[in-house]
Parts: structure tokens; C-alpha cells; sequence
């Protein structure tokens, strides 16, 4: 939904938004920074459950500022979220369909109209801008009409099959399936608990939501919404928690019948196998990138310098779509790295609450060392083209901030080459041809997205027939590999 303007904020967004955009953002901000800061319940059949222990989620930009305390559930609690969520299965799956998307086109207009109370809240709370934030709220509600588009165009996925008999009529109807966990990022805080909550939910399935445990304040206010859309009790439940504490509860019960999870490899492959020792049940993972993007002696360098810089850079590294491998033809090399050089110096590093702050804070101190052991072992072992500093000065010292950082010199089968860091770490390997290119991209575990930059059709063409990754990029200067859109990018992935 665009904005009294007519301007919508996606992830490809290049254009300076209306200053009314500007200005409710900052509004929504001020008024967030009033209220924070007091105990939240879980909530278990619409009731609201709360007098157990309790954490506090701080924001990643001053530590000093609490966000909220949330509940650590326990296995009893959890146990009765998904009997509240199997008991409502019965009558949610009888509901028509049609009826179904009544209620989730309302809950996607309602995600509209708090946008700018749900960016502001991400931007506090997760530490991305505000133009990040803003796509992520449009998302979530993006994602929640392509799904009920989906279920329409399908007419319930409800349809004739073939006779054998003149007599004889035979249909093929998918059917829900009973309860489904979610287990929601810290990174796309909103939009992935939305689209995947509301993927299950339109499709008659029940729902218990469990987010991660740095972004539980921006996962209430989506549950908030979704049931003030007119969900019945018992239909989507909501819980926090760590997810060690809460992962055998959650994953072991039998009365679960699904489970999707968006996250780390190590820990995507600890759930299928724990989720499916004894049977079989759907598991979806999403586990990650290590995404390349290919710069050709055909590229237009300053395109590709720009969108290589916003793709690996934006929300300091942290997406699972990021640009953190660029290749680089090597008779255009070094004009490359001056441009990169020049783009991201340009990148205002801040407090993502003002409006010019493109870099924010990592997500907590665990990222932080790893940033710093990353960048050690790319000193030992190659060399930092720029950036590589953990900042401590007076805008800093209260929060989680670094440099955006290129290395260069590596071997091929160096850790920080091979592994997905979640960082805004770019390496930058050169090469003699678009062949050994893609040669170097495909040795990876990973198959998320892709990118290349070339004005040569013919040498774009190769790229799409021959890299192995789901989403797959030509000249973006808004983001390399990055930016994908409910229905305009397909979103998926090869390997793992």
C-alpha cells in the first residue's frame, strides 16, 4: 500500500520518499519511545499469560533502552499453546476458504495502516533504518494478499482430475493439516513471521508463533494485528522464549503437525532430525546464503560498485540474500575497488532512527566478536581492503556498530569464503573469465541468490543457464543480490 503520495517502500527503493513519509516515521518513533519498556505477556487461546521469569529485550543501538521484558515460557506453557492451537484446528479447517481470506486481507490492510509503527519499532528494536524497516512492514502485508491471491486463483486448490469411467468423478482437494510451528528471524522481524504464520493460517492450519528472542516486541505487534482481524480463539497463539530452552517442547510434540524455521544451518538441520526421528512431517527451512555476484570486463562499473555496496552492506550484512562473495574480472579490478572504496564511504553508519543512517548496529556482542575474529583471520591470511574497525566513539559506544569490510586474498576454500558470517563482510576474489566466475560461485554449500553486472546479453544469458542459485540478479544497482518482492521474485533456494 502506497503512501498518501503514492510512494511505495520496497527493498529496491532508490528514490527519496515523500517528506510525509519522513515525518509519520519519526512521529510513530516518538510516540514508541514513551511506552517501551514494560512486561509483555504470551498469549495462549487470546488469554494472556504472564507471572513466570522474564527477559529483557534491548535495543541494539543504546543498551541502556528496554525494549520490552518478555516471558520465558516454559514446557507446560508451550504444551498448552499448541492444545489451544490443535483444539481450534477443528472448527478453523471448516472454515471456507473464501471466509479464511476475508480475515487475512483484513489483518494485510491493517499491517498497512500501522506501517509506520511497525518500522519504528523495528528500527528500535532490531536496529535496521528506517527505509529497511518501512520494506519490511510493506512486505509482511504484501505477502499475506500474494498468498490469499494464490488461494483464490487455485479456487481453494480444489480441482477435477481425469475419468476412467464415464461415471465416475474423481478431485483433487488439498486439505490443512493440523498445527504449525513457526519459528521466526530477528532479521526480517515482521515479514517473515507474517508470511510464514500467514501462509499456514490461509490455508486452514493452525499456528504456534515463536520469535526470536532479539525482536519478541515486533512479533507481538504482528500478532496483535492478525487476531484483531477477527481470528478465533485458539487459532494463532504466541509465545517467547529462548529457543534452547523451549526446542523440545516445541519440536517433540506429537500433536504438531508442521513446522517451518527461518535461520542458521547448524541449527534449521538440529530441527528436521529431532522433528522427524520418529515420522515423517513437513519442515521447511530456510538456512541461509553465501550469495556471489559476478562483475564482468562488460559491467557498468559504477552500477555494479553501487549495488554490490547495497547488497552486502545493507542491515550490516544480515539477511540471508546479502552479497558476501564479488568477483571481479581482473582487468577492471582495481577500478572496481575505487568505486566500492567510494560507495561505501558514502554509507552513513548511525543510529538508524535518523534519516540518513544506512548502516545501523549489529544485532548483539555475539555478532560483534564474531566480526572481530572474522576480520583477525582475514588479516592473518589476506588482506582488509577497507573497514574492519568495531566502533567505540560518542554516537557508537552504547551500541553494537562496525565498519563495512572487504577482504580480498584468500584461497578459495578459506572459512570466510565458504561460511555465511551474517556480517557486513564482503570478500572480494578476482578472476581471469565469467567462467571461472561461476565456477567459483557454484563451490558453495549454498544456492540462495545470485547476481551479475554485464552489458553483454550473451554473457547474462550464460550466468542465468549455468548458476546454481534460486533467485538470480542482472544489473541491480538497488541491491546485487538482494530485494526480492511477493510477487514480483520468486523466492527460493538450491542446496542448503
Amino acid at each position: 500500500m502506497a503512501d498518501s503520495k503514492g510512494f511505495k517502500i520496497t527493498y529496491a527503493t532508490l528514490a527519496a520518499p515523500a517528506e510525509e513519509v519522513h515525518v509519520e516515521f519519526e512521529s510513530a518513533a516518538d510516540d514508541l519511545k514513551r511506552v517501551l519498556g514494560g512486561e509483555q505477556p504470551i498469549w495462549i487461546n487470546n488469554e494472556a499469560v504472564a507471572g513466570g521469569s522474564t527477559f529483557e529485550d534491548r535495543s541494539p543501538t543504546d543498551r541502556r533502552m528496554v525494549i520490552g521484558r518478555f516471558q520465558q515460557a516454559n514446557p507446560i506453557q508451550v504444551a498448552a499453546a499448541v492444545g489451544a492451537a490443535r483444539r481450534a484446528f477443528t472448527e478453523w479447517s471448516r472454515v471456507p476458504w473464501q471466509e479464511r481470506l476475508v480475515i487475512l486481507r483484513a489483518a494485510a490492510d491493517g499491517i498497512s495502516s500501522h506501517r509506520f509503527e511497525l518500522a519504528a519499532l523495528m528500527s528500535l528494536e532490531v536496529g535496521k533504518n528506517r527505509f529497511e524497516s518501512l520494506a519490511d512492514a510493506e512486505e509482511a502485508a504484501d505477502l499475506l494478499r500474494y498468498y490469499c491471491q494464490q488461494m483464490e486463483d487455485a479456487e481453494g486448490f480444489d480441482r477435477p482430475m481425469g475419468q476412467l469411467a464415464p461415471n465416475e468423478n474423481t478431485r483433487d482437494i488439498l486439505r490443512p493439516c493440523g498445527v504449525w510451528v513457526v519459528i521466526s528471524p530477528f532479521n526480517f522481524p515482521v515479514a517473515l513471521a507474517a508470511g510464514m504464520a500467514g501462509a499456514a493460517l490461509i490455508a486452514g492450519n493452525t499456528v504456534v508463533l515463536k520469535p526470536a528472542s532479539e525482536a519478541p516486541a515486533s512479533a507481538l505487534r504482528l500478532y496483535e494485528i492478525l487476531t484483531e482481524a477477527g481470528l478465533p480463539a485458539g487459532v494463532l497463539n504466541f509465545i517467547t522464549g529462548s529457543g534452547s530452552k523451549l526446542g523440545e517442547a516445541l519440536v517433540e510434540d506429537p500433536r504438531v503437525s508442521g513446522l517451518v524455521f527461518t535461520g542458521s544451518k547448524e541449527v534449521g538441520m538440529q530441527i528436521f532430525k529431532r522433528f522427524n526421528e520418529d515420522r515423517v512431517r513437513p519442515c521447511y527451512l530456510e538456512l541461509g546464503g553465501k550469495n556471489p555476484t559476478i562483475v564482468t570486463a562488460k559491467a557498468d562499473l559504477e552500477k555494479a560498485a553501487e549495488g554490490v555496496a547495497r547488497s552486502a552492506f545493507g542491515f550490516g550484512g544480515q539477511k540471508c540474500s546479502a552479497c558476501s562473495r564479488v568477483y571481479v574480472v581482473r582487468r577492471v579490478a582495481e577500478d572496481f575497488k575505487e568505486l566500492l572504496r567510494e560507495k561505501t564511504a558514502a554509507l552513513r553508519i548511525g543510529d538508524p532512527l535518523c534519516r540518513d543512517s544506512f548502516l545501523g548496529p549489529l544485532i548483539n556482542q555475539a555478532a560483534v566478536s564474531k566480526f572481530e575474529q572474522a576480520v583477525a583471520e582475514a588479516r592473518r591470511d589476506g588482506e582488509v581492503l577497507l573497514g574492519g574497525d568495531v566502533l567505540d566513539g560518542e554516537d557508537y559506544k552504547l551500541g553494537f556498530f562496525v565498519t563495512p569490510t572487504v577482504v580480498t586474498g584468500l584461497p578459495e576454500d578459506h572459512r570466510l569464503v565458504r561460511e555465511e558470517l551474517f556480517l557486513p563482510l564482503l570478500y572480494l576474489g578476482e578472476i581471469d573469465s565469467l567462467g571461472q566466475g561461476i565456477e567459483y560461485s557454484n563451490r558453495s554449500e549454498y544456492g540462495l541468490t545470485a547476481g551479475i553486472f554485464s552489458e553483454d546479453l550473451e554473457e547474462v544469458e550464460t550466468f542465468f543457464d549455468s548458476i546454481e542459485s534460486g533467485v538470480t540478479y542482472a544489473n541491480r544497482r538497488s541491491g546485487a543480490t538482494t530485494g526480492a518482492w511477493p510477487g514480483v521474485n520468486s523466492f527460493c533456494g538450491w542446496k542448503s
